[in-house]
């Protein structure tokens, strides 16, 4: 984290979202790390929640916003905005975690993301970086780009070839994932959506259940992206 400002409240503000944004946190947790008092740490964190720098998953925790990945790619960013619309349904339908991804040099980013209200679940919060080493999002957005990767010829081919990737155990222990590319209007490849959860429900071949209907939202993104392109 960065040298303090002067400014007592932005700064105290400052390290609530850096806390947040480490693990998704309680207001207990949330003290701890930070040292702030019990009230101070809870004004601040509703207030960021308010501006949606903070949001709250489904056991109440603080996590980052969705507001932080508008600012990050520009307010308004009709991708993002057409993932508020899609992603939900695809979280409905699998009963699994969603997120999208954008890449930014070595890492991916989730810039979007939704979370199913209970149960065993991968949470994967808006703003977090991921390696491009592992996992399926990583061998999507490696797929159709020109930089370097670190994943095999044959296995970028076979992703090419079927049109979306799938992992076990690969980014975390116990997770499994499918992902599938997101194009722009002008056929680029600009991102990829993800449905993740546990390899115990997903099982060993996730695309055999979770690809059709993440391919769906893929296009559905897609949909609404034309839309706004062509004004």
């Amino acid at each position: 984290m960065g040298q303090g400002s002067g400014i007592g409240v932005l700064d105290k503000a400052v390290v609530v979202l850096w806390a947040a944004a480490a693990t998704p946190c309680a207001l207990g947790e949330l003290c701890e790390r930070t040292g702030l008092p019990r009230a101070t740490a809870h004004r601040l964190a509703v207030g960021l929640e308010a501006h949606r720098l903070l949001a709250r998953d489904a056991d109440g925790r603080w996590r980052p916003g969705p507001a932080l990945g508008e600012l990050a790619h520009g307010h308004g960013d009709p991708l993002l905005t057409a993932a508020e619309e899609v992603l939900p349904d695809l979280r409905d339908l699998t009963g699994e975690s969603v997120q999208l991804y954008r890449r930014d040099g070595d890492a991916r980013v989730c810039v979007a993301a939704a979370e199913p209200a209970s149960g065993l679940r991968d949470t994967v919060p808006v703003g977090v970086r991921v390696s491009m080493a592992a996992g399926s999002g990583a061998k999507v957005l490696a797929a159709w780009s020109q930089e370097p990767s670190a994943f095999t010829e044959r296995v970028l081919d076979e992703v090419r070839r079927r049109g979306w990737a799938q992992s076990v155990a690969e980014r975390e222990a116990g997770v499994a994932s499918v992902s599938a590319p997101v194009r722009s209007p002008d056929g680029s490849v600009i991102a990829a959506v993800s449905v993740s959860g546990p390899v115990d429900r997903l099982g060993r071949r996730p695309g055999a259940r979770w690809a059709e209907p993440l391919l769906a939202a893929a296009r559905s993104l897609e949909v609404r992206l034309a839309e706004v392109d062509r004004g």
